[in-house]
């Protein structure tokens, strides 16, 4: 037996016995250092002075170059998690975190490289390219697993686990903060060695998820559940093959309303700190636009288990429509609050905005296998992660844009924000229409009932399994 085979599938099937509540926090072990990457602004102001050490000197990076980094990393989890998604749900959850693990150390590795160096490439290289290979990889690795171990919570599940990538900002933040005033000389910021630690540190507990995880044994069900005999109207009993998915209106339709939630709140939570200041100047300030960006980043993470759980109850196509009624209502509200001078309106306004921003991700996995079974799910959730590389890059330039667009045009810098939330809250009309349309899967795509223990056959090898 080689070193290699302790990462196998067939080497993480639970014996008799196993409590299926370990299986979230080795979720989380994954969820909340690949979190870090909310985190990274941190430190986009210290690499603006790796050479002037107390300001930026002439050959330093701007904020500009530095932002690519973020971009790159979040455009690289969407690439990696459709890429890899299949191969993640046939290998097993051990051997995707553990490939996570080596990614996202890694990236941090190569990128401390880069800063002692001055090449920033090699960052993007790094924390970019190769880092945003293990996020993605890492972000899908626990999720069909957990709505395995819990098909009677999936909803819940998969929100504790990505409840931890929202979170994981919370950790890192402060951590970096205080690494880098240690490592901090009189001739370097200590951002390289800080990169070094951090890897590690990441790397072992990312480490201790993937051993402590387990995939539940074939036939297995918690006790006391008893596996609905049929479909409900928006519930499979089936399995849809993952690259079928892809043929279904059902995914693109998900797609969009993932996506265009995404943007509605992916574009804010990045500017919200001066979008607080300049709509209320004089009220708002600097702390307490931090303190706004501290509280948002805890709705965000609650929201992602409170409305995932929500979701179990009340179905995630009515869950989805919360978020696109309720986002509709309160991106509207928020001119009128800016106008009025309002601060507790606006604050209340985007924290529940935010909840429903991270409720999204945590909702869509179970929603997926609602659609499309549990067999496949993971690599369809990857594939569907793509609309959040494309919201990565249609909120931010949405809202810094066209307040650009306005400032420049002699808005005030107040008022410079009320057409892009207009904007946003007409996306959530188009979202709520995509949200409608979502119906049962058409039994065509469906695979054939006893074709889960298929791994490996002929007709899973050639990519093309039987039918119903």
């Amino acid at each position: 037996m080689s070193l290699f085979s302790f990462f196998d599938r067939e080497r993480t099937i639970a014996k008799p016995g196993f409590s299926r509540w370990m299986v979230p926090p080795a979720a989380l072990c994954v969820h909340l250092c690949i979190g870090q990457a909310y985190a990274f602004s941190v430190f986009n102001l210290p690499m603006t002075k790796l050479l002037g050490i107390t300001k930026s000197a002439p050959n330093d990076w701007t904020l500009a170059e530095l932002g690519w980094i973020f971009s790159l990393g979040i455009f690289f989890l969407g690439v990696s998690s459709a890429v890899f998604g299949r191969w993640v749900e046939e290998g097993g959850p051990r051997r995707a975190m553990f490939t996570a693990a080596l990614c996202w150390a890694g990236g941090f590795f190569i990128s401390a490289f880069g800063v002692s160096i001055h090449n920033l490439w090699i960052i993007y290289l790094g924390y970019g390219v190769i880092g945003g290979c293990g996020l993605g990889i890492g972000y899908i690795s626990p999720v069909s697993t957990l709505i395995k171990w819990f098909p009677d919570r999936p909803g819940m599940a998969t929100g504790m686990a990505i409840m931890g990538f929202g979170g994981g900002a919370f950790i890192a933040s402060p951590l970096s903060v205080w690494l880098m005033s240690i490592f901090r000389t009189s001739t370097h910021v200590g951002v390289a060695p800080t990169f070094i630690c951090m890897g590690a540190i990441y790397f072992f507990f990312m480490i201790v998820g993937s051993i402590i995880v387990r995939v539940p044994a074939p036939g297995w069900k918690p006790a006391g559940y008893t596996p609905p005999a049929q479909a409900t109207k928006l519930i499979t009993t089936n399995d849809v093959f993952v690259y079928d998915a892809l043929k279904t209106p059902q995914f693109w339709l998900i797609w969009w309303v993932l996506c265009l939630n995404v943007t509605a709140g992916i574009g804010v939570l990045g500017q919200a700190s001066a979008m607080s200041q300049e709509m209320f100047p004089g009220k708002v300030t600097v702390v307490a636009a931090a303190g706004f960006v501290g509280l948002m980043s805890l709705f965000n993470m609650g929201g992602r288990f409170c409305w995932a759980s929500v979701s179990d109850y009340i179905g995630r196509k009515n869950t989805y429509f919360v978020f696109m009624v309720l986002g509709f209502v309160l991106y509207c509200t928020v001119p009128y609050m800016g106008a009025t001078g309002s601060v507790v309106g606006f604050v209340l306004c985007f924290l529940v905005i935010i909840s429903m921003y991270g409720g999204g991700f945590s909702t869509v996995p179970a929603y997926l296998k609602d659609m499309f079974g549990t067999r496949y799910v993971g690599a369809i959730h990857g594939l569907l992660l793509t609309a959040w590389s494309m919201a990565g890059i249609f909120g931010p330039v949405l809202v810094n844009y066209i307040r650009q667009y306005n400032v420049a045009h002699g808005v005030p810098k107040a008022q410079a924000y009320n057409v892009t939330m207009y904007i946003m809250a007409g996306l959530l009309v188009i979202g709520f229409i995509c949200n409608l349309l979502v119906k049962a899967v058409d039994r065509r795509y469906h695979m054939q009932p006893d074709r889960d223990s298929a791994l490996g056959t002929a007709g899973l090898a050639s990519g093309k399994p039987a039918r119903a």
